[in-house]
């Protein structure tokens, strides 16, 4: 007998399949049963006759409550009016656990408090409306990847442990590490510029920690981020290799994951109008536009989430506002030769108030600039002896940046809080499951 999954069933239309999976939901009508069936890959129908199933299999399916477990046998059929279109005629039922109608499963089909559920956050995953997003991040996931490696970048990890900060000493996770200070890390940009230096193109991806004490729907203190950085290349390569990427990424999705951003209820045209050139504006005249629509911001500010939520609504697709003040980026952007008080940098924000999504720019290659900067920052110089090596042996123009997961597929999802986009959220008030 195949061994199927419902992902591929159309596959076995008229053949006898087992899928092995869990109950999602059942209604009766007498003799007959409509079990719905999940096995992770999808949802489909299942009929159970009286008639032509023994009794005990009958009884066995009749007492089955949600998320019990099973494994099923019978014939796949074409049903429109079905779930996905199919349906499997049962011929055959075993349960591997039932779930105890004394303890029913908690997450009813009825509404739930969003704490109620995220201390179920480990059941919760097994709804549809879940499942999709995470299936979503998958494909962001798969498409990052595919990008990178398809463009010659080399993927090479970056430690989890550092000695410093990267981006600012307010929020970092301290440990101790063998009695002396250590810090999980903001980003792996740093390490990043050295393997740039060894291979030209490298990418890291994995989690970073921000001990931001935000509460928004935009921060978690854990999140997963990858960080492109590439030789010999200024601003403008950057501000390329960025857009270029998110095209990729949104395309990937639309392509892949259609029936997913369905269950969503997403609005398709937002991310169908994700194509390239994407509008690009100076900090200027951001402030200027901030202005003309009322909003009071002073020149020399970073923008906050309303403030990108405006700039945003006036273009159709990401935007990317470059030449941020220095007194606002890290200490290791570097400056505008024609105007240093300026950052040779760019944020890239997505649409529909999602905020941004990429934060990157170009590198000091200077060794007394970067000194001067570590200086101003009132970083310890002695943790940054390796970063300035850099800066003394074979320096050239180079630059990256940062795009994290979870803000990336909470826009393409179109959903409210990062917090449904990573599977185990971790936030200032939540570390539990």
């Amino acid at each position: 007998m195949v061994s199927a999954t419902i992902e591929k069933i159309a596959r076995h239309v008229g053949e006898t399949v087992e899928l092995k999976g869990w109950l999602y939901n059942m209604r009766e009508s007498g003799k007959l049963l409509f079990p719905q069936f999940r096995d992770g890959t999808g949802i489909i129908q299942g009929v159970v006759s009286a008639k032509d199933v023994s009794p005990e299999v009958f009884e066995i399916a009749r007492g089955l409550s949600q998320e019990s477990s099973v494994i099923v046998q019978g014939i796949i059929r074409e049903e429109k009016r079905a779930p996905g279109g199919f349906e499997i005629s049962v011929s055959h039922l075993e349960s591997v656990q039932t779930v105890s109608p004394g303890d029913p499963y908690p997450i009813a089909p009825k509404e739930h408090g969003i704490e109620f559920l995220l201390d179920r956050r480990h059941l919760w995953l097994r709804s549809q409306r879940q499942h999709a997003i995470l299936k979503v991040r998958h494909e962001v996931i798969r498409a990052v990847r595919d990008y990178f490696d398809s463009h010659d970048f080399t993927l090479i990890d970056t430690p989890m442990f550092t000695p410093a900060a990267c981006e600012g000493t307010t929020t970092l996770f301290e440990v101790d590490y063998f009695g002396q200070k250590a810090y999980l890390t903001q980003s792996g940009q740093l390490y990043n510029e050295a393997t740039a230096a060894a291979f030209g193109k490298t990418y890291c991806f994995g989690p970073t920690f921000r001990a931001e004490k935000s509460k928004t729907r935009r921060h978690l203190t854990e999140f997963w981020m990858v960080e492109p950085e590439m030789s010999f290349a200024r601003l403008e390569e950057v501000m390329n290799l960025a857009e270029d990427f998110i095209c990729a990424i949104v395309e990937r999705v639309i392509a892949n994951r259609r029936a997913e951003l369905k269950t969503l209820e997403r609005n398709m045209a937002p991310l169908e109008r994700v194509q390239k050139p994407f509008p690009r504006l100076h900090y200027d005249d951001a402030v200027k536009l901030l202005k003309e629509k009322g909003a009071t911001f002073e020149w020399g500010g970073d923008f906050g989430a309303p403030d990108e939520t405006l700039i945003s609504e006036n273009f159709d697709r990401p935007v990317m506002v470059h030449h941020y003040p220095s007194q606002v980026k890290a200490f290791y952007m570097e400056p505008d030769p024609q105007r240093p008080e300026l950052a040779c940098c760019v944020d890239v924000l997505a649409p529909e108030g999602y905020g941004e999504i990429i934060g990157g720019g170009e590198r000091i290659s200077s060794y007394e600039g970067l000194v001067k900067r570590i200086q101003e920052h009132n970083l310890p110089p002695e943790a940054f002896t390796w970063y300035l090596d850099l800066r003394k042996y074979g320096s050239v123009p180079h630059g990256g940046f940062g795009m994290g997961i979870e803000r990336c597929v909470a826009w393409i999802c179109g959903i409210e809080h990062l917090r449904e986009a990573i599977a185990f959220p971790r936030t200032i008030t939540r570390n539990y499951p």
